[in-house]
């Protein structure tokens, strides 16, 4: 059986559309590199000023690569652009698909997004103003003894990403509870009733994000047990909503 001419002209403008969206988000982010990679070294120190504040006098981080100095502020600098970008990526990923859906439909994606870009700000500030200074002043000390504590740059910048990334998906739960509540894969009640095994479960997911260290893993699992309650009370206030709207 052929297609239609028509259905393969739709399919057709339909990839041409995906295409076009997905250039714009890739444009945003080398625009945004271009305009900081001049400024690559100051936005890199400006990064690591948590672990540099932390460091004894007269140490400094250091740079076992040859290219280190260069690819690991360009390569942060990437990273950056991607996280900055975020709402225009979004942006265009919605656009694509709101044609087709429903009215009430667009009505509850619509806050789910918002949310969703401010909650990944969110856990990326808590990670960078409450996590780092807390975990790159534990660090130092229980350094071996005779161990001098000079970090590499590359190594610094995986845990950032690692970290940002880790809490920044950390914060999308209240997100996750709230869809699977609405689309009626559970319910807020039955989530309650499953708490004790949900917080044991953060605090493993905690465990395998963040590094080997008490002191991050307990940072994330915990605002990520707040958030889950967050998660629960939201669905079902929004439940309740829906309840009183229909009767």
């Amino acid at each position: 059986m052929t297609k239609q001419p028509d259905q393969e002209q739709s399919l057709v403008s339909h990839l041409i559309e995906l295409r076009t969206r997905l250039l714009r988000g890739v444009f945003c982010v080398l625009i945004l590199v271009v305009v900081m990679f001049p400024f690559a070294g100051e936005i890199y120190t400006l990064i690591a000023q948590p672990v540099l504040n932390n460091l004894s006098q007269g140490r400094e981080m250091i740079a076992t690569g040859v290219l280190s100095p260069f690819l690991t502020p360009f390569k942060m600098v990437i990273i950056l652009a991607v996280i900055i970008s975020m709402p225009v990526i979004i942006y265009q990923m919605w656009a694509f698909v709101a044609p087709g859906l429903y009215k009430s439909e667009i009505r509850i994606t619509r806050p789910i997004l918002f949310s969703s870009v401010f909650l990944f700000y969110a856990g990326c500030g808590f990670a960078f103003f409450v996590v780092f200074p807390i975990l790159f002043d534990f660090l130092p000390n229980i350094a071996p003894e005779g161990v001098t504590y000079m970090p590499d740059i590359n190594s610094y910048l995986d845990i950032v990403v690692r970290l940002f990334f880790a809490f920044g998906l950390a914060f999308e739960i209240p997100v996750a509870v709230v869809i699977l509540i609405v689309l009626g894969v559970t319910t807020a009640e039955k989530l309650a009733d499953s708490r004790p095994y949900v917080v044991i479960a953060l605090f493993v997911i905690a465990m395998l994000l963040t590094p080997p260290d008490p002191a991050s893993q307990t940072l994330l699992a915990l605002p990520m047990w707040l958030l889950f309650e967050c998660g629960l009370l939201m669905g079902r206030s929004l439940k309740k909503k829906r309840k009183n709207d229909g009767a």
